[in-house]
């Protein structure tokens, strides 16, 4: 059984920090691509990073702010959040698939876990 479970959340003042982590079980990080995901209140889901083939993509509202790194011996991921902004607040889904995802509003992926609310307060 595949299981992702999301941890890190909380409230953050505007230009401060977070890092969420995601536990995973039941999966092999080297046959999925591993992404981050959220969705902010009465928003669609947008799609934050994917990585996949040992390199990371990032969308360009998170590029240069958001970074994410692994601990494949873990079976951890982490999305360290800096310089955190009122827009980036939303709960935050760490997901896996096959491959990554265009477009998260019109697709999910095969699994994701129960997510992290993040707060950021200006």
């Amino acid at each position: 059984e595949v299981q992702l479970v999301e941890s890190g959340g909380g409230l953050v003042q505007a230009g401060g920090s977070l890092r969420l982590s995601c536990a995973a079980s039941g999966i092999s990080f080297d046959d999925y691509a591993i992404a981050w995901f959220r969705q902010a209140p009465g928003k669609e889901r947008e799609g934050l990073s994917c990585t996949a083939d040992g390199s990371t993509n990032y969308a360009d509202s998170v590029k240069g702010r958001f970074t994410v790194a692994s601990d494949n011996a873990k079976k951890a991921v982490y999305l360290q959040m800096n310089s955190l902004k009122p827009g980036d607040t939303a709960v935050y889904y760490c997901a896996a698939d096959f491959v990554c995802i265009a477009n998260y509003s019109v697709q999910l992926p095969d699994y994701w876990g129960q997510g992290t609310k993040v707060t950021v307060a200006s």
